[in-house]
């Protein structure tokens, strides 16, 4: 009579437990990687929204006659209709400008200041009605780790 051997087909204890610590290696690497990618995706989109913000300010100088909106229709303004004299009454035909007022990607907030305020967490951009200058309001910790540039925000 020959002896059979019958081995049971599956993994060990031990090799799945080698597969899961090098799983937990693996995502422990990759992980971060997406997390400054997302800081990454919003640092440029920040810079883009500043374009766009700053190109439509200076069709709409070029449209009401070499001024900017003040302080306090800056998103009013750049969202409706206007007259040449930045007025809303009768029936406007320049503009709008923007869809809506934008909200800064690494604040969450849309909130606009005088560029000589000093931001706070509340302050999603700091805008100069004087010479149209506008630029985004980004703490301290992200602008360096960002590589920001201060043409484009201003670190508090």
């Amino acid at each position: 009579m020959s002896a059979r051997i019958h081995r049971t087909k599956g993994f060990t204890l031990v090799e799945i437990l080698i597969v899961v610590v090098i799983l937990g290696i693996l995502a422990a690497i990759v992980i971060p990687q997406f997390t400054n990618a997302s800081e990454s995706a919003k640092s440029s989109s920040l810079v883009s929204q500043l374009q766009t913000i700053r190109s439509q300010l200076e069709l709409y100088q070029v449209q009401h006659n070499g001024s900017y909106p003040t302080l306090a229709q800056l998103w009013g303004n750049m969202t409706t209709k206007t007259n040449s004299d930045g007025s809303t009454t009768g029936t406007p035909t320049l503009g709008p400008y923007l869809q809506q007022s934008p909200t800064n990607a690494l604040q969450g907030v849309s909130a606009v200041v005088v560029s000589t305020a000093t931001p706070t967490a509340t302050t999603g951009w700091l805008y100069d009605a004087s010479t149209g200058s506008i630029k985004a309001a980004v703490p301290a910790a992200k602008f360096t780790a960002l590589g920001l540039s201060s043409n484009d925000a201003t670190s508090y």
